[in-house]
């Protein structure tokens, strides 16, 4: 199980940041509408870790949701830890890993009387712990995105501009071509980053601006907002 050392760290500053964190705060339900029932029985293995699954996209994007509900606020946004919890990031995209995880995640961890992470496996089911899982291990490595960062930064601006002109009457339409190639060089792009846990594929600001850059006139300036919050965040 791959554990990066930014996870090590000490167990009083643990403690203490679930103390803070959890409190009496209760685990938020999690909608996983859109994904198939996986029974009663608990698998032992992420069932959509395949970025080629036809439930690949709908996990990541309800455990984003769950994510942020629940684990966020100790684990840091985007999963990106503060160091005063585990960086999930780095946790092993494998069975090592999910075995881990599947164990904190149902269970729990106290210590010392102390609760550091409650227990959501009753709570929230297994359908929202591998959403959950799917949306951590999918995210990029620090600095994945460095070396395009000045393109990505061309590509938003290039997207405000158009966005603006489809306002003042310009033909969506008529930048067809223009916006195949510019998801198909974003969606290089994301390929090009590797993930904290060494899944195949990244989900990222840049993968969901080529996803949300359809054509559509509305879809020039939301793949620019998702740009310009990706970028903002990277820096």
């Amino acid at each position: 199980m791959k554990l990066s050392t930014r996870m090590l760290v000490p167990p009083f500053i643990l403690a203490a940041a679930a103390a803070f964190a959890h409190g009496d705060v209760a685990p938020q339900a999690v909608d996983t509408a859109g994904l198939p029932d996986l029974g009663e029985e608990w698998l032992e293995e992420n069932p959509w870790r395949d970025p080629a699954g036809e439930n690949w996209q709908a996990a990541i994007d309800i455990g984003a949701s769950g994510y942020n509900q629940n684990c966020a606020r100790c684990h840091g946004l985007e999963v990106v830890s503060g160091g005063l919890a585990p960086d999930l990031r780095y946790l092993s995209a494998d069975w090592d890993g999910d075995e881990w995880y599947l164990e904190r995640y149902r269970n729990g961890m106290t210590q010392n009387g102390i609760t550091k992470m409650p227990a959501f496996g009753e709570l929230l089911g297994q359908e929202a712990a591998w959403a959950i899982r799917t949306y951590v291990e999918t995210r990029p490595d620090d600095g994945a995105f460095d070396d395009h960062q000045s393109r990505l930064s061309e590509i938003r601006d290039y997207l405000k501009t158009r966005a603006v002109e489809i306002e003042g009457g310009a033909d969506a339409a008529a930048l067809s071509d223009e916006v195949a190639a510019l998801r198909s060089e974003l969606t290089d792009i994301n390929s090009s980053a590797e993930t904290g846990s060494d899944a195949p594929v990244a989900e990222s600001a840049v993968s969901r601006a080529a996803l949300a850059l359809d054509g559509s006139a509305q879809s020039f300036g939301k793949a620019a907002e998702i740009l310009t919050i990706g970028l903002s965040a990277a820096n």
